[in-house]
């Protein structure tokens, strides 16, 4: 049986500008891994509701699970609770469980409760809140969903926090080995290799190192006895 298939979709004008670099994707796709779920496609949209919108209703269509990271802060730009609902259908408002969780942590801080904040406890009608250990403001999943922030030890908690929950396939095993030789001397025989196992996924990857030119190269794949036997073959090949 495949593995479950994941998208992601990173949120935010400031990815998009330069202004942030991500790393959440890195994250997620070294987590998923982990677990079975193939990660198959990441978009990155800008703070725009219909363009929010129309990449979750795709998305959904065509993965098991998507990921997404940002927009769900107390800021008027923070729009992305209000893009899944819509995407989805559902109506959103106020949640009393999400309202009591963040109402404790800012009188526990000694901060006013204002209506700033109390954008964060609005969630679509029929999620799943995902815990927040870090700031408390949790994430959410709707359907095949799942809403999370884009503060890097944030979104890390959040994962943390929904992995277990998840139902993964077998992990994706990973060797490579390490040629001297450029990429136009190797790819033949490379190609009749990943031809011979249809199974594996293979990839070669160009360097340049103190001006000679070699490549990585990479077999993944779930069933570990065939991945050894590949490289074994890839090793008498080129070793």
């Amino acid at each position: 049986m495949a593995n479950p298939t994941a998208a992601m979709l990173v949120i935010g004008d400031e990815i998009l500008s330069g202004r942030t670099r991500d790393s959440n994707m890195y994250t997620l796709a070294g987590e998923l891994t982990r677990i079975g779920i193939t990660l198959a496609e990441v978009r990155v949209v800008a703070d725009d509701h219909a363009a929010i919108v129309a990449a979750l209703r795709a998305l959904s269509a065509s993965f098991d699970h998507v990921f997404t990271s940002g927009g769900i802060g107390p800021t008027h730009d923070d729009i992305t609770a209000d893009a899944v609902a819509d995407a989805m259908g559902a109506s959103i408002g106020h949640r009393a469980d999400a309202m009591a969780l963040l109402a404790a942590h800012y009188d526990r801080a000694g901060l006013p409760f204002n209506d700033a904040r109390q954008r964060m406890a609005r969630i679509p009608e029929g999620a799943v809140l995902i815990d927040n250990p870090v700031s408390t403001a949790p994430g959410f999943t709707l359907r095949n969903l799942h809403v999370m922030a884009g503060v890097p030890n944030i979104f890390q908690a959040m994962l943390a926090s929904l992995l277990p929950k998840l139902t993964g396939g077998a992990p994706l095993l990973s060797q490579s080995l390490r040629v001297n030789r450029g990429e136009g001397e190797i790819a033949g025989p490379f190609g009749d290799l990943a031809a011979d196992y249809p199974a594996l996924s293979m990839g070669s990857y160009p360097f340049l190192q103190n001006g000679a030119h070699g490549t990585n190269l990479v077999i993944r794949g779930t069933d570990a006895a065939l991945l050894n036997e590949a490289m074994l073959k890839l090793t008498r090949m080129f070793g």
